[in-house]
């Protein structure tokens, strides 16, 4: 029996990730990974490892996760190290928790390697503190990829002081009225961050109540993540990457 090591790649940026995460990369046999690790990382495998493309975009999967359970599943059982390199952190809406349930539900060995998630790491790069100690001292991760599902609890999530918003872009009209219908000030700072950390990053700025009208202003598209309160005004002060 082999092994599956669960990998986080960082949010885009190949310098983000882990030594450990270069280790698990350089020692596999086969590498599946998916669409926002950087290519750049795929040159330390060795010259013999097996890579595998499957990633997922907004409505377009390559491989959908019962194919990519079944990959990790059939090349562990073969006897070969799989590294399964994930954008981001495998535990935060990586699936990594899906996918070392169907490990352990198998009795096959893995290991989790975090990462640095895009929650953080693209904020940084924009000059967004997610806490400070004069402005903000909690905040949230959120998915926008339920929202058309209406599983969110918008009520407890609007008063929070800086709200992070993944895979939202698309349902931005519906962040905006949820937000502000549960007691967010309209004109509470956001920042939209278009693929963060990498050279092709972009950061637009302004409120809550123009949210969507930004995004389709300037054509935003998937990667994208959405942050939401007085934090996003430290951009101006510390911006530092672009």
């Amino acid at each position: 029996m082999g092994k599956v090591y669960l990998v986080g790649a960082g949010p885009g940026d190949p310098g983000l990730i882990t030594l450990k995460g270069i280790r698990c990369i350089r020692e596999a046999d086969v590498i599946l990974y998916d669409r926002l690790v950087s290519p750049q990382l795929l040159v330390e495998a060795k010259r013999e490892a097996e890579i595998i493309y499957c990633g997922k975009g907004p409505d377009c999967h390559f491989m959908n996760q019962n194919e990519i359970n079944s990959l990790l599943t059939r090349y562990a059982r073969e006897g070969k190290i799989v590294t399964r390199l994930k954008g981001g952190d495998p535990f935060v809406y990586g699936r990594g928790g899906e996918e070392a349930e169907v490990l352990a539900k198998n009795h096959i060995a893995f290991e989790i390697v975090p990462g640095v998630t895009s929650g953080v790491g693209a904020c940084a790069y924009a000059g967004i503190p997610l806490t400070h100690r004069y402005i903000s001292s909690t905040v949230v991760f959120v998915t926008g990829h339920y929202c058309d599902e209406k599983k969110i609890r918008w009520d407890n999530i609007a008063s929070i002081e800086t709200v992070v918003i993944y895979m939202g872009i698309n349902q931005a009209v519906y962040i905006e009225q949820q937000m502000i219908s549960n007691g967010r000030s309209p004109n509470t700072p956001i920042c939209i961050i278009q693929e963060g950390t990498t050279s092709r990053q972009r950061v637009l700025t302004g409120e809550l109540k123009d949210l969507s009208l930004i995004i389709e202003k300037h054509r935003v598209k998937s990667p994208g993540l959405i942050v939401i309160g007085e934090v996003v005004r430290m951009r101006s002060i510390i911006s530092w990457f672009m």
